[in-house]
C-alpha cells in the first residue's frame, strides 16, 4: 500500500513530479493492522481508514503531490486541544509545521453524517481556520465529498465550496475549470466512490427510480468519454457558479447535451427514443459533471474501470433469473488459461455486463501488441505506418472478433456501454436467448456468430432449478434435454419412442442446456471454452449422463474447483471453471465407442481473495501476521506540460490478497508447456 521508489519508463518534461516516491520499511504487519501508504505505519484497520488510504493514494498518483509533502495523523494546536487532522499536504520542501499546512483532508467511515458538529464539514472548516497559511480542505466519508476554499477579508475566516482541490502547482481558477492535460487517471477505489456519489445523488434529487438513475449516469459517463476523444477544449466541465446556482446550470447542461448529441450519432444503436436526450434537472447534471470532471476516464485502468462500473450495474441491473456477474479474478484465471490469440473470435453467449469478453479482448490486444513490436525497426518505438497498421488491426479485431448474446435487454446495453469504455470496442452484442433456435435470435445475431465458428468462448450462464426451460421448441434442439437410460453395455443411451426421435424431458435447468449450446457454438476439432458450472452437475450421480455427452464431445482441458465464496453472497451454489475443446467428428466417433485417453489438469482454489460477505482477505505468515510484497504496478498518468499519458512502473509494498487464481493459471500454462 505504500510506493517504495518509481521506475519511468519516459522521462517526463513536466515541473511537477508525477509520482515521487516514498520510502517504507519493509515489515510484518499485525492483525487487524493496514500499512498506510505514506509512511509504512500500522493502522487499524477500519472502514475510515478504507477511505484514508484511498485519499492518499489519489494525493500522490492523481493530484501529483510529492508524498514527502504529505503526512497522516498531524495533531495541530486550537486553544489547549492537540486534535489529529487526517492527511495534511504541507508546502512544497517545508517543515512539517501547522504553519506551513496548505491542505487539510478529513475523512470518515461510509454513512458518516457530513452535517454532524461533532466530525462533519464543520469540525475540518475549524481545523483549517487554526492552521493560519491553509488554503483548501476536503472533507469526505467516500459517498460525500466537500471540497473548500479559505477566505481571509478584514480578519474575517469564510469559507467558499469549491469543486475541487488544486492538483499541485494549480491556481485554484484552473482547478475549477479543467484543460485536457490536467485530467487525472483515478486510483484504488475513488472513481467508484464518484459513480456511488452520482447515482446516489441522481436517485435522491430527481425523483427517478435507482434503476433510471443508473441510465442517466450513464448517459454522463459517455458524454465524458466523447469530451476526451474531441478537441482541444473540453466541454464536461461545471463551473462554480453553474453549480451553486439552477439558473446558472441550465449553461451546464447545455454544453453536455451537446456532447450527448454526438454519443447518440456515434452509437445510435445504444441511445433510442427518449434516451437519446438527458432528462435530469439542469442542477444535478451540473453536481455529476462536478464530480467526474477531473478524471480521465480513457486513462484510468480497466480493473479501476470495470470493478467501478459493475458494481453500480450490478445494484441496478442484475435480474431474478439467476445472474451472477463473474468475480474479475475468475475471468482473469480463465482467460490467461485459454489464452486467446489476435485473429481468433471471441464470444460470450450469456455475457452480462461483458466482463469476460473485456478480459478476453485485452488479452487478445495484448498478444497483437506483442507481435507486432517484435516486427519494429525500433523497439523503442513505431513509424508512423507501423502506428497506423497497429491502429488499424486493432480495430479490425474489436469490430470483427468480439460478440456476445444476453437474454436481459438493458445487461446487453450496459455491456456495449462497458466495451466503449473499456478499448473503444462496442463488439456484436445481441439481445437474443442463446437457448432458442437461432432462427428466433434477433435480426444479425445469427449470421454474425453461427454455430460451429467460434474459436474461444468463455461464459458463465444463469442456473438455478427456480428458472428451468419448459418451452418444448428449445428442448428438442438439445440431446442433453432428451431422457437417457444405461443400455446392456452400461453406456448411456438416450431413450426414444416408437418413431426412433428421442424422449424429451419436461424441463430441464438452464445450465445443463448451455452446455451443449456453448459446445455447438464452437469450431469442430479447435474450437475451446472455459465455462462456470455448478458442481452438482459434475458430481451428481443422478446427472452421470450430462458428464458422459461431455466426454463424449469434447476434450476436457481442465476442471478447477472454485471455492463456495466465488459468487457470495449472491448464492451459496459452488462452482467449477471447466475448460473444454470441442472435438472434430472423427474425434467423436472414437470417443463414442471406445473413448479417448488424454490427461486433464485438475485443480481446487480454496481462497479467491474474498471471504463470503465480500471482504478482502489476505495470506498470512506462519506467526500470523500479513504476508507482504513487493510488486510492479503501472500508472498511466497525464503529463501536466503535455497533456499526453505516461506510463510509470512504480514498486509497490503491499499485502497479499489469498488468492489462489492466478496461481492457478500460471500452474495450467507450465502443465501445458510440459505436456508438449
Amino acid at each position: 500500500m505504500a510506493k517504495k521508489r518509481s521506475k519511468s519508463k519516459r522521462k517526463s518534461p513536466a515541473k511537477q513530479p508525477l509520482a515521487p516516491p516514498a520510502t517504507v520499511a519493509a515489515g510484518a504487519i499485525p492483525e487487524g493492522k493496514t500499512p498506510d501508504f505514506l509512511t509504512g505505519r500500522h493502522f487499524r484497520d477500519t472502514p475510515e481508514e478504507y477511505v484514508r488510504q484511498n485519499l492518499e493514494k489519489a494525493l500522490v498518483r492523481q493530484y501529483h503531490y510529492a508524498p514527502t509533502d504529505c503526512r497522516p495523523e498531524v495533531r495541530i494546536k486550537m486553544g489547549s486541544a492537540r486534535p489529529s487532522v487526517d492527511i495534511v499536504v504541507f508546502r512544497p520542501d517545508s517543515e512539517h509545521t501547522q504553519a506551513n499546512a496548505y491542505l487539510l483532508v478529513e475523512t470518515k467511515r461510509s454513512g458518516a453524517n457530513p452535517k454532524r458538529k461533532k466530525d462533519g464539514i464543520e469540525q475540518l472548516q475549524s481545523y483549517m481556520a487554526a492552521c493560519p497559511n491553509a488554503q483548501y480542505g476536503l472533507w469526505t466519508n467516500g459517498d460525500d465529498r466537500y471540497c473548500f476554499a479559505k477566505r481571509v477579508q478584514g480578519g474575517q475566516i469564510a469559507f467558499e465550496e469549491v469543486i475541487d482541490i488544486p492538483y499541485a502547482g494549480q491556481t485554484e481558477s484552473e482547478a475549477a475549470r479543467p484543460e485536457r492535460k490536467g485530467l487525472m487517471p483515478a486510483t484504488a477505489d475513488n472513481l467508484l466512490f464518484a459513480f456511488r456519489r452520482c447515482h446516489n445523488y441522481i436517485a435522491a434529487n430527481s425523483g427517478m427510480q435507482k434503476s433510471e438513475a443508473f441510465w442517466e449516469l450513464l448517459k454522463l459517463i459517455f458524454c465524458k468519454i466523447e469530451d476526451e476523444r474531441g478537441g482541444k477544449l473540453l466541454q464536461f466541465f461545471v463551473t462554480p457558479s453553474e453549480l451553486g446556482n439552477s439558473t446558472a446550470a441550465s449553461a451546464a447542461k447545455s454544453r453536455i447535451a451537446s456532447l450527448m448529441t454526438k454519443v447518440v450519432k456515434k452509437y445510435p444503436a445504444i441511445f433510442l427514443g427518449a434516451d437519446q436526450e438527458l432528462q435530469l434537472k439542469p442542477i444535478v447534471v451540473a453536481y455529476v459533471v462536478s464530480q467526474l470532471q477531473r478524471f480521465s476516464l480513457l486513462a484510468s485502468s480497466v480493473d479501476v474501470k470495470g470493478i467501478a462500473y459493475e458494481e453500480v450495474v450490478g445494484s441496478n441491473l442484475r435480474g431474478d433469473r439467476g445472474e451472477f456477474f463473474t468475480p474479475r479474478n475468475a475471468c482473469r484465471m480463465a482467460v490467461a488459461m485459454l489464452d486467446p490469440q489476435f485473429g481468433e473470435s471471441l464470444f460470450d453467449p450469456a455475457c452480462g455486463t461483458g466482463g469476460f469478453l473485456i478480459t478476453a479482448m485485452n488479452k487478445a490486444l495484448e498478444n497483437l501488441e506483442k507481435e507486432e513490436k517484435a516486427e519494429w525497426r525500433n523497439p523503442e518505438g513505431p513509424t508512423r505506418y507501423e502506428q497506423r497498421e497497429l491502429d488499424r488491426k486493432r480495430h479490425e479485431f474489436l469490430t470483427q472478433n468480439v460478440a456476445g448474446f444476453d437474454l436481459n435487454p438493458a445487461l446487453v446495453r450496459a455491456a456495449k456501454m462497458n466495451m466503449v469504455m473499456n478499448n473503444d470496442g462496442e463488439g456484436a452484442l445481441f439481445q437474443a436467448n442463446s437457448l432458442e433456435h437461432p432462427h428466433r435470435w434477433s435480426p444479425g445475431a445469427a449470421e454474425r456468430v453461427p454455430l460451429g465458428s467460434v474459436d474461444v468462448l468463455f461464459t458463465n450462464p444463469p442456473f438455478g432449478t427456480k428458472i428451468k426451460i419448459t418451452d418444448e421448441q428449445v428442448l428438442a434442439q438439445f440431446e442433453l434435454a432428451a431422457l437417457w437410460e444405461k443400455g446392456e453395455d452400461e453406456r448411456w443411451v438416450m431413450r426414444t419412442d416408437a418413431s426412433g426421435s428421442p424422449k424429451l424431458s419436461r424441463s430441464q435447468p438452464p445450465e445443463i442446456l448451455f452446455i451443449e449450446r456453448c459446445v455447438q457454438f464452437l469450431r469442430p476439432g479447435t474450437g475451446r471454452m472455459a465455462m462456470v458450472i455448478p458442481n452438482g452437475i459434475l458430481n451428481n450421480p443422478a446427472l452421470e449422463y450430462v458428464r458422459h455427452w461431455v466426454l463424449c464431445n469434447t476434450q476436457v482441458l481442465a476442471v478447477v474447483d472454485m471455492a463456495r465464496e466465488l459468487f457470495q453472497p449472491g448464492t451459496d451454489t459452488q462452482t467449477s471453471m471447466v475448460l473444454m475443446r470441442r472435438l472434430s467428428a472423427e474425434e467423436r466417433q472414437v470417443a463414442e465407442t471406445k473413448g479417448l485417453d488424454y490427461p486433464v489438469f485438475m485443480a481446487i482454489a480454496e481462497t479467491i481473495g474474498h471471504d463470503k460477505r465480500r471482504n478482502p482477505l489476505f495470506k498470512r505468515n506462519p506467526d500470523g501476521t500479513d504476508a507482504l510484497q513487493v510488486r510492479e504496478e503501472t500508472v498511466t498518468q497525464i503529463d501536466p506540460e503535455t497533456g499526453e499519458e505516461v506510463e510509470h512502473t512504480v514498486e509497490v509494498l503491499d499485502r497479499v490478497l489469498d488468492d489462489e487464481l492466478e496461481e492457478v493459471a500460471s500452474a495450467y500454462r507450465k502443465w501445458l508447456e510440459e505436456q508438449q
